[in-house]
């Protein structure tokens, strides 16, 4: 089985793991690069700043369109932000 396959059939679905803590990490560095408060950040996006506290603690999970979203009002992209987390990750 392909190492790609097994890890897929093992990840875990909470936001509690490493891997999600890292990904709203890198999510937080890239609004903090951009100059933007939690505030700002939810004004763009048409969100509450507890929203965007809500998602960088962990505490709430995003969907893609919102991570897409999210991006766009950061300045960066998808690919660019998914190169970011990858990175992070290894």
């Amino acid at each position: 089985m392909p190492a790609f396959v097994r890890q897929t059939a093992s990840m875990e679905k909470s936001i509690h793991t490493e891997d999600y803590r890292v990904f709203v990490d890198t999510l937080r560095a890239i609004r903090e690069r951009a100059g933007l408060t939690q505030v700002e950040l939810g004004e763009l996006i048409g969100e509450s700043q507890v929203f965007v506290s809500r998602y960088e603690r962990g505490e709430t999970r995003l969907d893609i369109v919102q991570i897409r979203n999210i991006c766009i009002a950061l300045g960066t992209t998808l690919s660019a932000f998914a190169r970011s987390f990858e990175k992070r990750l290894s």
